[in-house]
Formats: structure tokens, C-alpha cells, sequence
């Protein structure tokens, strides 16, 4: 694959050999004998790698590190820039210099053909790493853009810009699926830490025996089975965030020793001695009343007023309904198959996921449009096939189906509309549970079975 270099030294002589090695190779070239010519390429061009003399005539041709000057302004203007430094004074001072500046390496005249091209293939490896890990950010910003606009959105995306910026602790809760992760993401996303970890871990899927290794890390032959060295998630954080999701499952006993790094953010390995320091923004999150859990002595009120610095409630998605429209929109194109159009939806299929009642939020929303693109062969999905596809969206129905119908419907129908609308929503608050919702009716299991039979009910 043809690639472009471009070549800065004052000696004409060294432009022309490495354009020819280079040129032989396949690449294409263009070169440059001072900071002012390689600076205006820079404009026009975008070089896979450059090569650049350190050592440069000045003025009257007087040799000075013109090199230096000029890679400090390639790479505050082209920061991605690969850049490999030459030199026939080369020294350890600066080589160091050189790299300090942001420099890839460094190759001494006179030049080795093999030590060049050596280094130029390293360098195109290093440029589409470089690449390939921009566009990857790029895909992960979008996958996790926060979609919406209505008031409850504006006043939280505006909550999040202000804190963003500050080292301040974060305590998020809401509801199971409304986007809390999110949160957390955005928070480190907009701040100073962005290029640092974001290291998140789920203290409710973790056993109390293995939480302190899994936080603090172990040191070698500490227990059965610690083989090696293991950095703890605070560990690996440092610098940057640690977000803890489901914050009140921990047991008070691991609570006690979550405050006391909080506190002092230093902690010894399991097994180890060593004092560890560390720089760590706590980002928490929980779906439980914690207050309410601290009545019920569940939780630390000491850990709560060190973690609720700065409090975030991120809203249902009953209440941001206005939001439905935009978060459809959203994964219908996320989920289209590549290369064709996203699907459309249809007004009252629209209308019918505008009030639903969405009890898993956005996660539920996300996770039905997923299933209705790959079940539905349509372009535009019609209300028929999200009823066939996701039948519990059935319960919101009444509100804009069949209008017409409803007026002219026997009081025998309308009980029985009534009835099997009334068994969807039962169900799916319990989550499709059969013998649940039927502790929750009244009745038994087999006669709730036999009802749902009947209205042509299926089982999730």
C-alpha cells in the first residue's frame, strides 16, 4: 500500500536518496529543506511519517537544532503526526530531548538502508494503531451519546458539563436501565482524566471472599490460587475513574473497607505489605433509596456522605416520554444492517411506545427496537408487527388502537380487552413471571395459564 513520507533536511543530497529508497518502495514523497517549506506541506498534506534532520543551516548557513523547534510545532499543530528524527551529531542528551518532544524515534548519519526501512514499516504500524484506536473512540463516543432533549435531558447533560470539569465525587441513582453507566461515562468522557482509565466494576456480581482482590489486588502465593501478581481495579484506576455500579450490594463489612481507601486513597495489595497511593475519582451508582437503606442499617452513613458529593437522579423514561421519538430514531439506525437505510416506524406504532410504560427504561426500549429490526422484513415497521413481535407492548394499546372499534365494542368485549390488558401489564411488571402475576391476580397458576391461552398470550 502506497504511503505518504515527507522528508525535511537542508542537504540536498539526503532529500534525494531517501525519495529514492522511499519512491522504490512504493511510497510516495515530498520533501522540504527548512521549518517554513515542511510547515506549509504540513498544510496541504497529512504525511504518514516524516523524517526530519535535527541539524539545520540558519541564516547563513550557520548549523543550529532547527529539528527541535520544528517537530515542537508539528507536533502542537499535528499531534498524531509519526515523526522520525536524524542526525550526524547525534547524542544521548538529545535523543532524549527529541523524544521528550514527542519525537518516534531517532536514526544517526550517515544513514543504514536497512536501519531506515526498518523504521519507516515500525512507524506505519505505529500510524495506523494511532488510527485504528481514533476511530475506535470515535465509534465508543457515539455508542454512548446521551439522546434526548427534553427538560429532565438539557438540565442533566447541563448538571454533568459543571461537574465534569472538577475532581468532585459523583453518586448517581435511578432507576434499572435508564442509562446510569452512561452518566458515569460522560462525566470522565468531559473531564481532564479522559485519557486515563475509566475502570468500572459491579459490586453486586462479585463475592464478598473475592471483593478485596478484586479491588486492592494480591500479591503472589497470597491464597490458593493467586499464582501471580494481580493490580487491584483501584490500582489500575490511578489517575483516572472508578466507577462502582450498584453500590448498596456490598456488605457492610466491605463498605467499612471501601471508606477507608476512599479516605485515604492508599491500600496494601492482599497479602502484601507495600503501601500503595493512588489518584482516584469515584463515580457511584445505585438503583436503591440509600437513605432508606441506611434506616434499615444496610449501609454506611459514613460511606454515603463521602460518596454523595455531588448528587445525580437520572429520570425514567416515563418521565422524558418526549425523549421516545429520538431514542427510536437512534437505534433503528444503530441496529440497520449495513449498507441499507435504517427502518422507519410508523405514527402509531410511535404512539404506542409513547405510552407504554417503559419499567425497564431505555435498556427495555433499546433492547425491543433490536428485536424489532431483526423479526421485521418491512421498511417501515407497522404497529401489526410490533404487536406480533413484542406482544407486552399490548397493554398500552387502548390508548390508540382500534379507536373506531372501541365505540361500536360490546360491553362483553370491552371486559375482555379490558381483562387481557390488564393480565400483559401484570405480567410484565413481574417481569413475564407466570407464577408471580398469578399471586399478584388472585388466581392460580393453571387458570392464569388457561386466560392466556385464550387471549393468545404468549410467554416471554
Amino acid at each position: 500500500m502506497s504511503r505518504l513520507i515527507l522528508v525535511v533536511d537542508d542537504e540536498q543530497e539526503i532529500r534525494h536518496s531517501l525519495s529514492a529508497v522511499f519512491e522504490d518502495e512504493g511510497h510516495r514523497v515530498v520533501s522540504a529543506s527548512d521549518s517554513a517549506s515542511a510547515l506549509e506541506v504540513l498544510t496541504r498534506e497529512s504525511p504518514d511519517v516524516i523524517f526530519l534532520d535535527i541539524w539545520m543551516s540558519v541564516g547563513r548557513g550557520e548549523k543550529q537544532q532547527e529539528g527541535l523547534d520544528l517537530l515542537a510545532k508539528i507536533k502542537a499543530q499535528y499531534p498524531e503526526s509519526v515523526v522520525v528524527m536524524m542526525s550526524g551529531h547525534g547524542s544521548i542528551e538529545t535523543a532524549v530531548k527529541a523524544t521528550k518532544l514527542g519525537a518516534y524515534d531517532f536514526i544517526e548519519k550517515p544513514l543504514s538502508l536497512e536501519k531506515v526501512l526498518v523504521t519507516l514499516q515500525n512507524a506505519f504500524q505505529l500510524r495506523d494503531l494511532s488510527r485504528e484506536n481514533r476511530n475506535l473512540r470515535q465509534r465508543v463516543a457515539r455508542s454512548k451519546t446521551m439522546i434526548g432533549e427534553s427538560a429532565a435531558m438539557v438540565a442533566l447533560k447541563a448538571a454533568i458539563r459543571r461537574v465534569a470539569s472538577t475532581n468532585s465525587w459523583v453518586l448517581i441513582t435511578g432507576e434499572n436501565g435508564t442509562g446510569k453507566e452512561l452518566v458515569a461515562h460522560t462525566i470522565h468522557a468531559m473531564s481532564s482524566r479522559f485519557e486515563k482509565p475509566f475502570i468500572e466494576i459491579n459490586c453486586a456480581a462479585i463475592p464478598e471472599e473475592l471483593i478485596e482482590s478484586e479491588l486492592f489486588g494480591h500479591e503472589k502465593g497470597s491464597f490458593t490460587g493467586a499464582t501471580q501478581l494481580k493490580r487491584g481495579k483501584f490500582d489500575l484506576a490511578n489517575g483516572g475513574t472508578l466507577f462502582l455500579d450498584e453500590i448498596a450490594d456490598m456488605s457492610l463489612k466491605t463498605q467499612a473497607k471501601i471508606l477507608r481507601i476512599l479516605q485515604e486513597q492508599r491500600f496494601e495489595r492482599v497479602g502484601g505489605s507495600q503501601t500503595i497511593e493512588v489518584d482516584v475519582r469515584v463515580i457511584a451508582a445505585t438503583n436503591k433509596n440509600l437513605e432508606e437503606e441506611i434506616k434499615a442499617n444496610r449501609f454506611r452513613e459514613d460511606l454515603y456522605y463521602r460518596l454523595n458529593v455531588v448528587p445525580f437522579r437520572v429520570p425514567s423514561l416515563r418521565e422524558r416520554r418526549e425523549d421516545i421519538p429520538h431514542l427510536i430514531q437512534h437505534y433503528l439506525k444503530e441496529f440497520s444492517v449495513a449498507g441499507s437505510a435504517p427502518k422507519t416506524m410508523s405514527q402509531t406504532a410511535l404512539e404506542l411506545f409513547s405510552n407504554y410504560t417503559w419499567p425497564g427504561n431505555v435498556r427495555e426500549l433499546k433492547n425491543t427496537i433490536e428485536r424489532l429490526v431483526i423479526f421485521s422484513d418491512e421498511s417501515e415497521i407497522s404497529l401489526e408487527t410490533v404487536l406480533g413481535v413484542v406482544p407486552g407492548l399490548a397493554a398500552s394499546q387502548t390508548k390508540i388502537v382500534n379507536n373506531e372499534s372501541v365505540r361500536d365494542r360490546s360491553l362483553k368485549g370491552a371486559r375482555s380487552e379490558f381483562e387481557k390488558d390488564f393480565i400483559v401489564r401484570k405480567l410484565t411488571e413481574n417481569d413475564w413471571n407466570v407464577s408471580r402475576t398469578a399471586v399478584a391476580l388472585g388466581i392460580e397458576r393453571s387458570h392464569l395459564h388457561k386466560k392466556m391461552k385464550n387471549f393468545g398470550i404468549e410467554e416471554r
